[in-house]
């Protein structure tokens, strides 16, 4: 018996159709938009990437970080450093950012009372212990920061900066407690500069 060359097994091999010129282009155009719109849910539905802007949460968040931040389903709990868009007029001038990074100091429903004497704070009569501080808290310079007691309303936090002395925060009579809103999300990672890269 003798084989056919062109057959090893003896049988006659079938004919790979012809594909189309370009077929292979369409297909990795395809994987891309694919990949582009994960991407575009990820990064407004999921996790999101912004930068602190300023001094008020040195030395926790430094000028100019790239952050990583997690916001699906996302509720503010005390002690979360979290990013806020607060775009009304008079916090826009205040604040002079859209994205503001504060750490929340208390949610709805809690009190907070400051005694600027011992630079200590008090959330529904309890002593914070607040070891993430640059340094002691100093009674501020501007009158419309010299409030001492707030109850912070249903749905709304109230948040202050790392860096109490350079922090323009809820303390300040224009800003006070913020709505839950205006929360984009929980800080969790840092990625830039990679000396500072890792969890918060």
């Amino acid at each position: 018996m003798t084989d056919n060359p062109n057959s090893p097994c003896g049988e006659e091999q079938e004919e790979q159709p012809l594909r189309r010129p370009g077929a292979d282009l369409f297909e990795w155009l395809q994987v891309l938009i694919g990949c582009v719109l994960v991407a575009v849910l990820l990064f407004n539905c999921l996790i999101r990437l912004t930068r602190v802007v300023g001094e008020s949460m040195d030395t926790t968040l430094e000028n100019g970080e790239m952050m990583l931040i997690w916001s699906l389903g996302y509720q503010p709990e005390q002690g979360d450093i979290v990013v806020l868009n607060k775009t009304d007029s008079t916090t826009d001038q205040l604040l002079h950012s859209k994205a503001i990074v504060k750490r929340v100091i208390a949610t709805g429903g809690q009190t907070v009372d400051i005694d600027y004497t011992t630079g200590s704070v008090y959330v529904d009569g309890e002593l914070l212990d607040e070891p993430y501080l640059r340094e002691e808290m100093t009674f501020p310079f501007d009158p419309m920061m010299q409030e001492s007691h707030w109850e912070v309303p249903e749905h709304s936090i109230f948040v202050m900066g790392d860096n109490r002395n350079r922090s323009t925060d809820s303390r300040h009579q224009l800003v006070g407690p913020i709505d839950e809103d205006y929360v984009l999300g929980k800080v969790v990672f840092v990625l830039w500069p990679l000396d500072r890269f890792g969890s918060i």
